[in-house]
């Protein structure tokens, strides 16, 4: 069955097209890999996590709020005055 065509660039180069990038479920970053089975090419993302997946496995309600810079420097400021206290 015939999902989508493409087309090789003069640099040996294609784009993987929509409906393909849809099924296999491939976003910036993901991995795929090309396996010759006769005289059939198959392609198949080997990649498990992408960094969306890895971005919601962190933050699963979002981004955290941000911070403005004195807030930083505080809990630097914090941290190195609980790390070198003397015990």
């Amino acid at each position: 069955m015939k999902i989508a065509t493409s087309r090789v660039t003069s640099r040996g180069q294609i784009s993987i097209p929509s409906e393909v990038r849809r099924r296999l479920g491939i976003v910036p970053g993901t991995t795929i890999q090309w396996e010759s089975e006769g005289d059939t090419v198959v392609v198949r993302r080997i990649c498990k996590h992408s960094f969306a997946d890895v971005r919601k496995a962190l933050f699963p309600e979002g981004p955290p709020a941000p911070h403005d810079l004195k807030d930083l420097k505080k809990g630097i400021e914090d941290y190195v005055r609980a790390r070198h206290a003397r015990r």
